[in-house]
């Protein structure tokens, strides 16, 4: 009877900083940027709330600096893919009877750390990565993410909130549940929101996702996915998973239990695996949904 248990929420949209000499923002990024001078983060897959570490090493180089290794990240194997797929499986009814609200709290709070105490670091990340100035790491990893949480929370909760006419005897009533099975969300490299959001709306929604980041975002991808555990996101609901591309999608649309996938990237790409996705048709036991 989740039905019964609705509320709504109102939001705005993240302001968006100057970051003006002597501004307190701007002294917390140069901060964030000296710490991450010279440094190699190490980045481990994360399955089933657990960090693997695999044996198949690639590194994220900043796009001005080759010489700076910004992030040495794992790849997963088909074995770990699979793996990850059954732990998310796990997770699913629980998290899906989980109220509405109680998942929105989630993002909202995960917006709240964003907007504040771990803005430089995500800008930082994100600048270094991917190579943005200041003013489009701003409006991407901080603006546009917490909008991104903020907006579909409150979506999500209106969603709930809008049903069907009633009268006497009977009662109708709109209930939404996540898909049977997994959502894989593929991120691009040129926007960390963008993958927050991919991962995010899903989950969001009640489903369980694994979450390939893209090579040359690895480094904020992660900080984002911290940051939604550290938010109350359940360790299984998703699973953090770098891949090679091909091994990804070949191993997630083989699944009879692939019934999603949010993506972000090229065209060709999006044809290979909406073909995959059609040649596997009768083996799913749903009929996938595809975003791109």
């Amino acid at each position: 009877r989740r039905w019964q248990h609705r509320s709504a929420i109102k939001v705005t949209n993240e302001p968006i900083l100057e970051f003006k000499p002597g501004s307190p923002e701007r002294a917390a990024l140069q901060k964030a940027l000296a710490d991450l001078k010279g440094k190699t983060e190490a980045i481990p897959c994360v399955i089933g709330g657990e960090e693997v570490w695999t044996p198949t090493v690639r590194y994220q180089l900043s796009p001005f600096n080759h010489a700076h290794k910004v992030a040495k990240y794992c790849y997963a194997d088909k074995e770990l893919i699979n793996k990850a797929i059954n732990a998310a499986l796990s997770a699913r009814k629980e998290w899906d009877l989980k109220p509405v609200q109680d998942r929105a709290q989630i993002f909202l709070k995960a917006a709240d750390m964003l907007s504040g105490p771990r803005r430089a670091e995500v800008l930082a990340k994100t600048m270094v990565g991917q190579g943005k100035t200041v003013i489009q790491a701003e409006i991407d990893a901080a603006a546009e993410l917490i909008d991104f949480f903020r907006f579909n929370a409150m979506y999500a909760l209106e969603l709930e909130h809008s049903q069907p006419i009633s009268v006497d005897i009977s009662t109708n009533s709109m209930v939404y549940r996540g898909l049977e099975g997994f959502v894989a969300a593929v991120s691009p490299f040129n926007f960390t929101a963008i993958g927050g959001n991919l991962a995010g709306a899903p989950a969001l929604m009640g489903n369980v996702v694994l979450w390939k980041p893209s090579d040359t975002a690895l480094l904020s991808s992660y900080a984002v996915y911290k940051i939604l555990l550290e938010a109350g996101l359940p360790p299984n609901v998703v699973q953090f998973v770098p891949a090679d591309g091909p091994v990804f999608g070949d191993t997630v649309t083989s699944s009879e239990h692939f019934c999603g996938l949010n993506f972000t990237g090229s065209v060709p790409t999006f044809k290979r695996l909406w073909k995959q996705v059609s040649e596997n048709l009768d083996r799913y036991r749903n009929f996938p949904r595809l975003a791109g």
